[in-house]
């Protein structure tokens, strides 16, 4: 049986992300209502995981899928979000953005956009 590849992360961030998932943000709440409880394509993902020294908003980790909800702590961050996904894609994990006006505006399509990415590199 194939060992799963450990991602590791920061335990000082468990404590910060359990108070990120306890403020979510609207935007992060609709795609959340999305993802909880297996309902895209049977897979699990969490909220605010952390890996290595960052945090996502969602994870999957049979996907190696990080979700990311980009709103206003974004703006003006270019270089830091495009360090955190470098070193995430070093580490194995596909990272999705989406902003916030897109998923306030274009759920249906955000969503279509992640089961299409799922549909394009599993074999379900």
């Amino acid at each position: 049986m194939k060992r799963k590849k450990i991602i590791p992360y920061n335990p000082k961030l468990k404590e910060y992300a359990r108070k990120l998932r306890n403020n979510s943000t609207f935007t992060e709440i609709m795609v959340w209502n999305y993802l909880k409880g297996k309902q895209i394509r049977g897979y699990d993902f969490d909220r605010q995981k952390p890996i290595d020294n960052y945090i996502v908003d969602f994870y999957c980790k049979d996907l190696f899928l990080a979700i990311e909800i980009d709103g206003e702590s974004h703006y003006g961050n270019t270089i830091r979000d495009i360090k955190k996904d470098k070193r995430l894609n070093e580490l194995g994990v596909t990272v999705l953005r989406f902003d916030d006006m897109e998923v306030i505006y274009q759920l249906a399509e955000v969503i279509r956009k992640i089961e299409k990415w799922i549909d394009e590199h599993t074999n379900g």
